[in-house]
């Protein structure tokens, strides 16, 4: 039986460091973007999400790029 990945949704999760503990250790938050159209580039995602939190004060520490999949038996 053959299984076919059937493209459900995508979104991009921007963790970044929001500043310092009282111990010095660092804050990381996270924001979700959702509704990413499943066929963008990775590059083209990336690209927006740098020229987006380029406004930001707080550095980027990670991008993590979420694709689901249905994935349906034939």
């Amino acid at each position: 039986m053959a299984i076919n990945a059937v493209p459900l949704n995508s979104a991009i999760v921007v963790k970044y460091q929001a500043g310092e503990s009282s111990t010095g250790s660092p804050i990381i938050r996270q924001k979700t973007i959702n509704d990413i159209k499943f066929d963008a580039g990775d590059q083209d995602v990336y690209d927006v999400v740098s020229a987006l939190f380029s406004l930001s004060i707080y550095p980027v520490v990670q991008n993590i790029l979420r694709k689901n999949y249905d994935l349906i038996e034939e």
